[in-house]
């Protein structure tokens, strides 16, 4: 069983006794890929923790990047979060329809906009259902809540200093995507996208931190699995995967180990791989 840590992680028998606390506030974070063949709206409109609000990722973004589900201006992250009744003094519980999949994204959001009440659910949604907990349909009563944002702006990073991390190898660069997309085997999701990873990075796909029900495995083992991957863990690191997403595990993960100095490639693959004057590897080095 996990130590519950209401700024990282907590469980879900921590969840049930919190869940009448009057600041309190339960975000559903789903997001799938299109292959996943899901809704996640619609399965949050089925059922969802009560009290849940939808999290948006893809409109909760800046809509004037041409890359997906980018971090938002934080003017729009106010106004959203604003209209959700999510605001200061309030602890945040994100949860995902996958167990762990895209909680971590909304976890890492809140940081960069400097919220730390914020803990991703463990085994999210499945586990809550699997265990007989109470889901309802209803939409919540939501009332209006003031967010101070200070944008924590060594959390995030753009191409040119992961383009700079490369060359210099003075940080981490660990990449969430499959083996064989790191390696460049497997074919990219988007067309005209090349195949391979940064230079220098290190390959720690995100489900083998994940046990079989999808809660996150352990500060001692996750610290294992990152360094049998040739991670030094001494250096500050930069989590990076398709699109932003699925990095925010290696994050949450790391923050769970009490490593502070990491930060994550907003564009990720999506603007690398596109970028034509950035080189990229393949194979395992």
């Amino acid at each position: 069983m996990a130590q519950d840590d209401p700024k990282t992680l907590v469980s879900t028998d921590w969840l049930a006794a919190h869940m009448r606390d009057p600041d309190l506030r339960i975000l559903d974070g789903s997001y799938y890929l299109a292959d996943a063949g899901r809704d996640a709206k619609a399965e949050y409109a089925a059922g969802h923790i009560p009290g849940a609000r939808f999290f948006d990722i893809d409109d909760i973004a800046d809509s004037r990047s041409d890359l997906p589900h980018m971090a938002p201006p934080i003017e729009k992250f106010m106004s959203r979060m604003r209209a959700m009744g999510v605001g200061d003094g309030h602890q945040v519980v994100v949860y995902d329809g996958a167990g762990l999949f895209s909680a971590a994204r909304v976890w890492w959001l809140f940081k960069l906009m400097g919220q730390n009440d914020v803990a991703v659910l463990d085994g999210g949604l499945p586990k809550w259902v699997a265990e007989g907990r109470e889901v309802e349909d209803l939409p919540p009563i939501v009332r209006d809540r003031h967010m101070t944002v200070r944008r924590q702006a060594h959390l995030v990073k753009d191409v040119t200093q992961v383009s700079s991390a490369s060359k210099l190898r003075d940080q981490e660069i660990i990449d969430a995507r499959s083996a064989g997309r790191f390696r460049g085997e497997e074919p990219e999701p988007r067309p005209g996208m090349r195949g391979g990873h940064i230079p220098g990075s290190k390959n720690v796909h995100y489900s083998s931190l994940l046990n079989a029900d999808q809660t996150l495995k352990s500060p001692e083992e996750t610290r294992a699995i990152f360094e049998a991957a040739g991670v030094d863990l001494s250096k500050p690191a930069i989590t990076t995967c398709g699109s932003g997403v699925t990095a925010a595990i290696l994050s949450l993960a790391m923050a769970r180990m009490g490593k502070d100095d990491h930060s994550l490639y907003d564009g990720s693959w999506s603007e690398w791989g596109m970028f034509p004057t950035v080189p990229v590897a393949t194979g395992d080095n």
